[in-house]
């Protein structure tokens, strides 16, 4: 089962042709991506990172655009994990806009690691697997 949200597209966020601006789509994604962690394993991300001492930096991303987004527009996000490894995961991403059109999709993959020792990999927890699970 996916992870879904949505949220109407800022000012801020389009350049001057007002569609969101290249950059923002990854902003945009790990922005729902933080809200994902609440879904498939019942806390904020902040709490993974500050109390549970996990991070999951980035280390694979590709993208394709396949339509404007427009200042105003809404942007619904879908999320799958399409695979947890012993220290990764893989993300694939969906955007599309209040009409549905698929926008922008991404796939990216991060890394576990403990946030003392943020250059070493280590194994994706259980709960989290079983969280993220969901996602599959």
């Amino acid at each position: 089962m996916a992870f879904v949200s949505e949220r109407r597209v800022d000012f801020p966020m389009v350049d001057l042709a007002k569609i969101v601006y290249y950059p923002r789509f990854w902003d945009l994604a790990h922005r729902f991506y933080e809200e994902s962690w609440e879904f498939s394993c019942g806390l904020h991300y902040n709490e993974i990172l500050s109390e549970k001492k996990i991070a999951f930096p980035l280390v694979h991303s590709e993208a394709k655009f396949m339509h404007p987004i427009s200042y105003g527009d809404t942007v619904r996000c879908s999320i799958t994990v399409s695979d947890i490894g012993k220290t990764s995961i893989s993300w694939h991403y969906e955007f599309r806009n209040q009409s549905g059109v698929l926008c922008w999709t991404a796939d990216q993959i991060t890394v576990c690691t403990h946030m003392e020792e943020i250059d070493k990999k280590i194994p994706v927890p259980e709960w989290i697997r079983q969280g993220l699970a969901k996602l599959l």
